[in-house]
């Protein structure tokens, strides 16, 4: 059995998107346990495996994360993560104040001995449906190479045990796939990702190939991945909108869209976030998920699912047992 902690309250749609998730995530796993931290007025879930906890007070996105971490004690998510700290959770589900949930990782549940920098993680979608895991998306601006070394040895875990991928592929962003090419940040991190034995390193991989499944995992600093992550993001809804338009813009080309309609269904679900859940902060003691602000129940769904996956196969542990002692 596997318990997650969630916070109720958090995100653009809370509490409605995320007790429609539940009451399926539930219903489809019959071996996972909730406990919901929020406001008890506003639940109307009745399930022996749901347990609702109150909370009086509530992280907003307004709130400057570190503070609100520390002052609002009784909050949903400050709440959710002692649930994982204590143990009583095996990891917790928030789709509020990312900072603040950042900050609820590493000051509440703490990093994992010998990892020094934990890394925002996603799984993104590829033209083949495969998608691939690209870290760190924002959890720290500026970066070591040996952060970036520990990021390879964390998202090989990642990539092996939650999305199932045997031996994957481990590649370092830049500006060219030279292995000289780069600054003196990604040159170290090649120097020393191409030394280790722990994870299969393919080298250099350019942002233009990055749908192309040119690699399982990708590495870069959380500047420059937050920064790919926002722009794959604004350009998947700009073709969204350009294409929409195109279709709705004569009779013929309507006519045409219906024809296609399960094509184009087809090719929505390929890249669409929802189907691969939230973010992970990889490197804490502790399975700590981020579901995007604006998360629909489908994807606040599939970061649970995430979570319970995380929880089965036990990454925190395996985590501790390689990456934590190779650096200790």
């Amino acid at each position: 059995m596997v318990k997650i902690a969630i916070d109720m309250m958090g995100g653009d749609n809370a509490p409605d998107i995320v007790l429609e998730a539940v009451e399926k995530a539930v219903k489809d796993f019959e071996d996972l346990e909730v406990i919901l931290f929020g406001d008890k007025n506003k639940c109307q879930l009745n399930h022996s495996r749901i347990e609702v906890r109150h909370c009086t007070e509530t992280i907003s996105m307004e709130d400057e994360p570190v503070r609100a971490i520390k002052r609002k004690k009784d909050s949903s998510m400050v709440r959710a993560a002692e649930a994982v700290k204590s143990g009583e959770a095996d990891g917790c589900v928030s789709a509020g104040n990312t900072g603040a949930l950042m900050s609820a990782g590493l000051f509440i549940v703490g990093r994992i001995k010998g990892v020094e920098r934990p890394a925002l993680v996603v799984t993104l979608p590829t033209i083949s449906g495969k998608g691939f895991v690209f870290m760190d998306v924002g959890a720290n601006a500026d970066a070591k190479a040996e952060h970036l070394l520990q990021y390879g040895q964390l998202g090989n875990i990642y990539a092996q045990k939650i999305r199932g991928i045997d031996n994957p592929s481990v590649s370092l962003l830049n500006i060219g796939t030279e292995n000289a090419k780069g600054n003196a940040l990604t040159k170290k991190a090649y120097k020393l990702m191409n030394e280790q034995n722990g994870f299969r390193f393919t080298g250099n991989v350019e942002a233009k190939g990055l749908m192309d499944d040119v690699s399982d995992v990708i590495v870069t600093d959380g500047f420059t991945g937050n920064m790919v992550l926002k722009n794959l993001e604004g350009v998947a809804k700009s073709i969204g909108k350009m294409l929409k338009s195109t279709l709705l813009s004569n009779f013929k080309n309507k006519i045409a869209a219906l024809i296609l309609r399960k094509d184009l269904d087809e090719l929505t679900s390929k890249v669409d976030y929802a189907e691969y859940g939230g973010s992970v902060l990889l490197g804490l003691n502790g399975i700590v998920v981020k579901a995007h602000g604006s998360s629909s129940a489908k994807a606040f769904y599939s970061a649970i699912r995430q979570a319970k996956i995380a929880g089965e196969q036990n990454i925190v542990s395996i985590m501790k047992n390689t990456v934590g002692e190779k650096n200790e």
